[in-house]
């Protein structure tokens, strides 16, 4: 039998169970869906002809930015209404213009960068695409995307305050 089938086999309740503690109102299911997404990437790594040196960690570290992902998509904004990101107070003039000034510099930001970074963003931040399904979809490494997201709001940035601030 080979390691990471064995491995598996071994510990898959443990691996369900490190993910329920972490995500407390997660649904049985919901985390072994979890740990079956991440035992699928380790199948379909780049190069699977390289053994994971360290099976445990490897798999440990993978569950940690798998929920972190989930957080990331639960965090959208449930917070805050519509109203309060898009709009604000009526009553506030001010307020109302520099709203509008910001969002117009940040489009004409947009505008300036390359269709690749501008895409990122559009995906990520306006769609609320998970980067994974996007790297999936556009056959572009993960990491590449990450880094495009980085620098588009790197370039965004500059434009809005007229200074390189390194993220």
């Amino acid at each position: 039998m080979n390691k990471p089938a064995e491995f598996l086999r071994r510990e898959r309740e443990a691996l369900i169970g490190y993910v329920r503690r972490r995500i407390d109102d997660t649904a049985e299911q919901d985390a072994e869906d979890i740990v079956q997404d991440v035992i699928l990437g380790l199948f379909d790594r780049a190069d699977p002809a390289i053994p994971v040196q360290n099976l445990a960690a490897y798999i440990y570290q993978a569950l940690r930015n798998r929920i972190v992902d989930v957080f990331r998509k639960r965090r959208d904004t449930s917070d805050l209404s519509d109203s309060d990101v898009a709009a604000p107070a009526a009553d506030d003039p001010l307020r109302t213009t520099e709203t509008k000034e910001m969002m117009d510099g940040v489009f004409r930001a947009m505008e300036d960068l390359t269709p690749g970074d501008r895409d990122i963003i559009v995906a990520t931040e306006f769609e609320g695409r998970a980067f994974k399904d996007l790297a999936d979809e556009w056959g572009v490494p993960l990491g590449t995307l990450l880094a495009r997201k980085s620098r588009a709001l790197e370039k965004i940035r500059h434009q809005l305050t007229g200074r390189f601030e390194p993220l």
